[in-house]
């Protein structure tokens, strides 16, 4: 194959600008990065990604033996379970070759009421091809997929750029025909009618926030203005409720709930306040029969569970107390059960309750590390839920459980080609001492008969903001890494969620530094239990992850053989600093204010990737970011990238860039597993194990 050789890596030199806050004058070099229509940044970034195909041209090979294992452990022909909603099973499948999934249904045959699993199902509908629908576009994903409440109509919206602005439709399933209706940069969520007439969605504002609730009559041109937020620290969204009495306006920042709902058979009506905002009190709704169920941190925590009349919301009447140290995630209600999701010891977990009475019980699995969660559950008269298992160990795995005998049926598991077998490997749980004295989880797989003698390569993974929990889940990819003898650890860091509120308080705002610290305290206690060694271990991040990674490529450079950042957000404080950037008013109550407090501007300053690259021996480390992305835009990794090179330019820092995708990478599986292959094999080569 003919290849350029390119003589170095790209430098980035134009004028610097400078920007003061609070009497802090600071120069940025490469801020002319940040215009994103300019030729020169668009060269720039080709030269970076022409760059990174050379210093990893070695790697070929190995990428697409990463690719093809990968391939050969997916059963590429597949479909989900089918769930019921009417008279219809709904399910996605997939087929050899294509990128997306088709989404069909079937009719429910009398006296049907377990869903059919042969691939060859009389009477399918297809009511939506995402390869149809993707066919001339290097990029494609699905932002609303609604049906009816009638299952005569399809709302859905799509994104053809990576930049999450969807155009939203409405098909008629009858007759396949696509209606004139048509409304752009709509964002996520969408809700029904009960009369199936008037369709319900949200639109963003400059900076993409989503602000607006309209109300859009079917067959028609007339879209009207429901509810507008002007506060730019909240996001609206909208749903219906399981029992499809209700819709629900979820008005939120970070902190903070308000909500309304509409009787759904009367779409016209103004929306009625449940609770008004309080600042620092959030609350969700569910509609159960003659009540709301409110699921708040109001004197709570961890949260807890209330109820107030459907017909006149007013007082919170307590169902479940607030118990500290189990975290109540979410209520969801049926007719004469609730289910509520919740997390405990770092573990998620399931909690029935009987409608009437004060019997409650957990369920119970048997595996000392997994994940459990509601699956999709669109019918409200039921007796049976749909749930989703996994651990490191137990590919995806969906289950029907009987809620009166507590029987629990599995429907499927995701196969694993190519002769996976669970007891090949081994999961663990380990713990670290941050400086505080906090004990951090590390969620731990290898395959069995790795030595702990310090040699073993290791990937250690981590996040931690938000709230977000990164709990145990299986990878086919994984496999390729564990097959060749790598350990794959989950530091559980605070910023998520994974041991309660708390667990994310003292992760936000100006104790961010322990989400860093966590991390390094974790990457050295697997070196120390004789995991691995530093010199074999690389760290991996993405988004909010992506600025631990950068974080502490800084605060311990000698801890990593290498770090691979993806979409990181490593310039948290010029993002967070200018308003008009997506995403940043309502950013403050995680990070901060730094326009309005110079504690906060020189607390982030403290631990910004980007302000802080020093003449350090840092790790190799390479940069994944997309063009169009919304949520961390793709100067943050390049500026990154260019000050790394100019200041400590002995190391090796690659920078890859999708060009025509979004937060999320390539949309297409079969795009998303060469991505993954090129991840990888860059990461095995670091850890010497190829």
């Amino acid at each position: 194959m003919f290849r350029v050789t390119i003589e170095g890596p790209p430098t980035a030199r134009q004028a610097p600008t400078e920007r003061t806050f609070h009497g802090d004058t600071v120069t940025d070099e490469f801020a002319w990065l940040m215009t994103k229509d300019d030729p020169a940044t668009i060269a720039h970034l080709e030269a970076e990604n022409a760059w990174t195909d050379q210093a990893t041209a070695h790697l070929e090979g190995l990428r697409e033996t990463v690719f093809q294992e990968i391939k050969a452990r997916t059963q590429e022909t597949d479909l989900s379970v089918p769930t019921r909603k009417g008279g219809f099973w709904y399910y996605t499948r997939t087929e050899e070759g294509k990128q997306y999934g088709i989404h069909c249904r079937v009719p429910v045959a009398p006296g049907e009421t377990a869903p059919p699993m042969a691939a060859d199902k009389p009477g399918e509908q297809v009511i939506l091809d995402g390869n149809e629908l993707a066919e001339g576009h290097d990029f494609f994903a699905l932002g609303t997929f609604d049906v009816s409440p009638d299952g005569n109509w399809l709302a859905y919206s799509t994104d053809f750029d990576g930049d999450e602005r969807f155009t939203l439709r409405v098909r008629n399933l009858a007759t396949g025909e696509v209606l004139a209706d048509e409304v752009t940069d709509v964002f996520y969520g969408s809700a029904w009618s009960s009369d199936n007439s008037t369709l319900f969605y949200i639109t963003v504002d400059d900076a993409w926030r989503p602000h607006r609730v309209w109300r859009h009559t079917v067959g028609t041109t007339e879209n009207t203005l429901v509810l507008e937020e002007p506060d730019e620290r909240f996001w609206v969204g909208i749903d219906l409720t399981r029992s499809e009495k209700f819709l629900v306006i979820d008005v939120q920042s970070k902190i903070t709930s308000e909500v309304r709902v509409i009787p759904a058979d009367r779409p016209t009506a103004e929306p009625a306040l449940i609770t008004e905002r309080r600042q620092g009190v959030e609350y969700s709704v569910e509609h159960h029969g003659h009540r709301f169920l409110i699921l708040h941190n109001h004197q709570a925590e961890d949260f807890a569970l209330s109820w107030t009349s459907v017909d006149h919301p007013g007082e919170w009447i307590e169902m479940i107390p607030h118990q500290p140290g189990v975290r109540l995630e979410s209520v969801d209600a049926f007719a004469r059960h609730l289910v509520v999701s919740l997390r405990r010891d770092g573990l998620t977990g399931l909690r029935v309750l009987i409608d009437g009475s004060t019997a409650a019980h957990d369920v119970e699995f048997p595996e000392p590390l997994y994940s459990v969660g509601l699956g999709g559950n669109p019918e409200y008269d039921t007796s049976s839920v749909r749930l989703s298992y996994t651990s490191l160990l137990t590919p995806d795995s969906v289950y029907d459980m009987d809620l009166n005998t507590r029987v629990m049926t599995l429907r499927k598991q995701k196969p694993v080609l190519g002769g996976y077998q669970p007891d090949d490997y081994e999961q663990f749980r380990e713990w670290a001492t941050a400086g505080d004295g906090t004990r951090i989880p590390i969620s731990i797989v290898a395959r069995k008969g790795v030595q702990r003698d310090g040699s073993a390569p290791a990937l250690i993974y981590g996040y931690g903001s938000y709230e977000h929990s990164v709990d145990p889940y299986f990878s086919i990819a994984r496999l390729s890494l564990l097959d060749r003898g790598v350990v794959f650890a989950i530091a559980h860091v605070r910023g998520g969620g994974e041991m309660g509120r708390q667990w994310y308080e003292q992760g936000k705002m100006l104790t961010k530094r322990n989400t860093f610290t966590d991390f390094v305290a974790a990457a050295e206690a697997l070196v120390r239990t004789r995991w691995t060694s530093a010199s074999r271990l690389v760290a991996r991040g993405g988004s909010a992850g992506g600025l631990l990674m950068g974080a502490i490529a800084n605060l311990a450079p000698e801890a990593f053989a290498g770090i691979l950042a993806e979409v990181p957000f490593v310039d948290p404080l010029t993002s967070i600093l200018d308003p008009s950037l997506p995403l940043t008013v309502t950013e403050w109550e995680e990070w901060g204010n730094p326009l309005d407090s110079a504690e906060v501007y020189a607390y982030m300053k403290s631990y910004s990737p980007y302000e802080n690259v020093a003449k350090l021996v840092y790790p190799k480390i390479l940069a994944v970011t997309s063009l169009n992305d919304t949520r961390v835009l793709y100067h943050e990794p390049a500026k990154w990238i260019a000050r790394l090179r100019s200041t400590a330019p002995d190391g090796t820092y690659l920078l890859k860039t999708e060009m025509g995708a979004g937060h999320a990478g390539p949309s297409g599986r079969y795009d998303a597993w060469k991505e993954e292959a090129f991840n990888l094999a860059w990461a095995l080569d670091v850890i010497g194990a190829v």
